[in-house]
């Protein structure tokens, strides 16, 4: 009726939930968390991404979804330690958590407005990978929190190594459930098949020990690529629906967690008074926003300076840069991040300042869905962007 993105409704249904009287807290296991909600999500989002494009605009991409991430990850970790008094390690939980934008909300929002092609490629296959770059290092610091040492050229190497891995098991299984399939031709078997991939592919990347988030992403593109030629028309109608339904109902389920979680969550911050809360999270807000304008404004200058870039793309335009850098919605990714915080450390303590974190997030999400998302809109004919 409200023409509005599902994500926005979601986020301010979890928000109303939350202080609805008398709602039981859920109690799950934090671990189970992720692995229940990642690898659906996104491999649902690599597998109806178009390869072509994808590579086409694997500079750019990067350059958001390693750069910009690794980057908002430091920058807000700094300003929490400084400003929000964070230890170093919880600072980068935090900066980790909130730093990529999510691959759902970005297709939900973009799917409903006229923008040019070039603009909608580059924020989905952003969305699609920097969830890998920003899981990595949440992996990394809340190992740095539980075990109370971190390294950081052990953690350099540890960041490349888990993602090379995770992309050849990705390789690997995408691969092989490609020439499996083609041996089937039953669109129930097909469909239940390709629901089953992105679990074990997840699954079997992470008892590995390296990125279950970048194996998935890589088998559902290798697997959107091998589409056409292994399904038929039919289940792919079918799997597109599928698909669809499966991802609503992740994100509604995550959501309505947080609605259930916040009540318990707000009790943990007693100690915080109300004006110090808002204060923080406007901060944390803040900065994530401004830094990317800062990288994306910034970074399309310096590459052009690369003669090899300079000569082959010419400077975008001003209002094609403010576009990309005013999509920076997150959602439910970060959201699972921050609610799969475990809550012990290996030294039986509670893990510091969890519902902050939690707290921090939600407000990221809320104003970043709901005040962005519900703007573009408004911003794209500001701009007087149209579609190419």
């Amino acid at each position: 009726r409200l023409h509005i993105p599902y994500p926005i409704v979601l986020v301010l249904g979890g928000l109303v939930l939350g202080f609805m009287p008398g709602l039981p807290v859920a109690a799950f296991d934090p671990h189970l968390l992720l692995l229940l909600v990642l690898p659906p999500v996104l491999y649902q989002a690599a597998l109806f991404t178009s390869w072509r494009d994808f590579m086409q605009h694997i500079r750019a991409i990067s350059f958001l979804a390693v750069g910009l991430v690794l980057t908002t990850t430091l920058i807000v970790g700094a300003v929490s330690h400084y400003l929000l008094g964070l230890s170093w390690p919880v600072a980068f939980v935090l900066g980790a958590i909130v730093s990529p934008p999510d691959a759902v909300a970005a297709t939900a929002v973009l799917s409903r407005l006229r923008m040019p092609r070039r603009l909608v490629v580059i924020l989905e296959g952003e969305s699609l990978v920097n969830d890998a770059t920003g899981l990595v290092l949440y992996k990394l610091a809340v190992a740095a929190v539980m075990t109370g040492a971190f390294s950081f050229g052990e953690g350099v190497a540890t960041f490349f190594l888990v993602g090379i891995g995770g992309v050849l098991i990705g390789l690997a299984f995408g691969s092989f459930f490609g020439f499996f399939h083609r041996w089937i031709g039953d669109p129930l078997i097909e469909i239940s098949l390709s629901l089953v991939l992105p679990f074990v592919t997840y699954f079997v990347a992470e008892a590995a020990g390296v990125s279950g988030v970048l194996a998935v992403v890589t088998a559902g593109l290798v697997r959107g690529w091998q589409v056409p030629e292994i399904f038929s028309a039919r289940s792919r109608m079918q799997a597109y629906g599928v698909w669809e339904v499966v991802v609503f109902l992740v994100n509604s389920i995550v959501f309505i967690l947080i609605g259930m979680q916040l009540e318990d969550v707000l009790d943990g911050l007693q100690r915080y008074a109300l004006a110090d809360l808002m204060t923080n999270a406007a901060i944390v807000v803040m900065v994530a926003i401004l830094v990317r304008f800062v990288w994306v404004f910034a970074g399309a200058r310096l590459a052009r300076r690369i003669p090899v870039i300079g000569v082959r793309e010419p400077m975008p335009p001003w209002q094609h840069l403010t576009m990309l850098s005013w999509c920076g919605m997150r959602g439910i990714v970060s959201l699972a991040a921050a609610l799969a915080i475990p809550y012990w450390t290996n030294t039986g303590e509670t893990f510091p300042d969890r519902d902050l974190i939690i707290f921090l997030t939600f407000s990221v999400i809320l104003v970043t869905l709901v005040v962005q998302g519900l703007s573009l809109g408004l911003v794209i004919r500001w701009l007087g962007v149209a579609p190419d």
